[in-house]
């Protein structure tokens, strides 16, 4: 079975958002889980992670990731790295053909950059806390040193605002930044609460940062069926969930 995956035409190079649909796994990793780090099956995990690659006409071996922690880091992919050694970081660039850049998200968003005239592409993992820190515009510098010049990226599928509630840290850390942020922040269902627009503040970023930058809108809590999400399993009293794989690659 060909994995499911979104699309976003302006990229022009071949990319997914990968659903959870279309792979090998089981129970609450079914079933295009992607993630090493959890408790899947290896070997389910390396069939998953083969077929998205296939989709995009590469190799799992051409596949880099990272161990993501929610930082700025911006890891240089041009030398690739074995799998078992993941360089500690929330994004990763290249100029190199024939390499491909994967994000693995549950619902934090997946960002994928290009572009294409330049040839030079990356990818980052935008939860809240990088997003906040500057992990965008940190790969948008990352991949500036490598010659682009007009980058286009897309917010993958995260979790919406109407799913996202957070509490007066939260708001209050993005507002240290920026007052002017309050914008992205609705009314709560409950005292004390608000509803947080993470993609549409992910684009903001990026486009007050000089890129040509949209979502794809795909609300990774709601959307059971098609997207692993870790705050409905949280929810739902926790126990272990896949993750979704973003990618893109830059063909030989």
């Amino acid at each position: 079975m060909t994995p499911p995956f979104l699309t976003a035409a302006p990229l022009a190079v071949p990319h997914g958002f990968f659903t959870r649909e279309g792979g090998i796994s089981r129970g609450a990793f079914a079933s295009l889980n992607c993630s090493t780090a959890g408790r899947d099956d290896p070997d389910h995990v390396a069939e998953n992670r083969r077929r998205a690659a296939e989709v995009l006409g590469q190799p799992a071996s051409a596949l880099l990731g990272l161990a993501q922690v929610h930082g700025v880091a911006v890891a240089d992919a041009r030398t690739p790295w074995p799998q078992d050694a993941r360089p500690q970081a929330d994004a990763l660039v290249t100029d190199r053909p024939g390499q491909m850049l994967g994000i693995i998200t549950g619902d934090c968003a997946p960002v994928l950059f290009a572009d294409a005239e330049a040839g030079v592409i990356g990818a980052a993992h935008a939860g809240w806390r990088g997003a906040v820190a500057g992990v965008l515009e940190a790969t948008l510098a990352a991949m500036q040193g490598l010659g682009a010049r007009r980058i286009t990226a897309v917010v993958g599928p995260c979790i919406g605002q109407a799913s996202y509630e957070v509490g007066p840290d939260l708001r209050a850390a993005v507002l240290a930044r920026d007052a002017g942020d309050a914008r992205f922040f609705g009314p709560g269902r409950r005292a004390d609460r608000w509803q947080f627009d993470l993609p549409g503040y992910c684009v903001a970023r990026l486009a007050a940062a000089g890129a040509t930058a949209s979502a794809t809108g795909h609300d990774t809590l709601a959307l059971e069926d098609r997207f692993f999400s870790f705050r409905r399993a949280t929810l739902a009293g926790g126990g272990p969930i896949g993750h979704q794989l973003s990618a893109l690659a830059l063909p030989e």
